[in-house]
């Protein structure tokens, strides 16, 4: 049985597919923000930790972490349970047992929608949580409430690098450490770019991209690959 059969089986609500060995408890805190441990928060990080490669595991964790020290920069209020939430589940679009036709972010949205309603969790907070995770990659997300732009921030944060004037040296590292990067860049791009060879039609294009190729063809965009590797971290 492999994971997609394990988690159609056993429900998106299933925490630890066979053969999972269980995992180290996290820290309560980094970088002064802690780190939730409701029992909802708990049961997002079990289901993110056993879909999710290491990498990307640690990925939702610093974007959190960075999405919450933005904030905080930025002087934003916000529910830090909501933001752990879509957070911690962002990515689940790009795991093996929820990938799909529909664009990753919209894949995960579903999946993590599903995962709360499982647990009766409030409508409106959970469709908040859908919002943060489907808008995380689109610039409209940044004109959305906190929980949701936040996101998109701190997911940008970790993947492009961060603002130096909201996060501090010392708090950077002190969040690599927690959760190193292991080899970032080069695994994000090779799991972004099976996904796409899986299910091309669900790569994220509105109509407006299709409009520009045709009318202005000799337009080059900036390439995402090229600006992933170009990023400070140093993999």
């Amino acid at each position: 049985m492999n994971r997609r059969e394990a988690f159609t089986r056993m429900g998106v609500g299933a925490l630890v597919w066979a053969g999972e060995v269980a995992a180290e408890p996290l820290p309560s805190s980094v970088a002064g923000v802690r780190i939730l441990d409701s029992g909802i928060a708990k049961a997002a990080t079990e289901l993110s930790q056993s879909v999710s490669a290491p990498y990307l595991f640690n990925h939702a964790l610093r974007t959190f972490l960075l999405g919450s020290l933005t904030g905080r920069a930025r002087g934003m209020k916000f529910d830090e349970e909501l933001l752990y939430l879509a957070c911690i589940l962002h990515d689940l679009g790009l795991t093996e047992p929820f990938a799909g036709e529909l664009p990753f972010e919209i894949q995960g949205a579903q999946a993590a929608l599903r995962f709360l309603q499982d647990r009766m969790y409030a409508t409106e907070k959970a469709e908040i949580v859908w919002d943060g995770i489907a808008m995380h990659p689109l610039r409209i997300g940044q004109f959305k409430r906190p929980e949701i732009a936040l996101v998109g921030e701190g997911a940008g944060a970790d993947v492009l690098g961060p603002n130096p004037s909201e996060i501090g040296k010392d708090s950077l590292g002190e969040i690599l450490t927690a959760f190193p990067r292991l080899r970032f860049k080069k695994a994000f791009l090779d799991t972004c770019g099976d996904v796409a060879r899986r299910h091309p039609a669900a790569t994220s294009q509105t109509f407006m991209r299709d409009v520009r190729d045709r009318y202005a063809p000799d337009f080059h965009p900036a390439n995402f690959c090229d600006r992933v590797a170009n990023s400070p971290y140093s993999e």
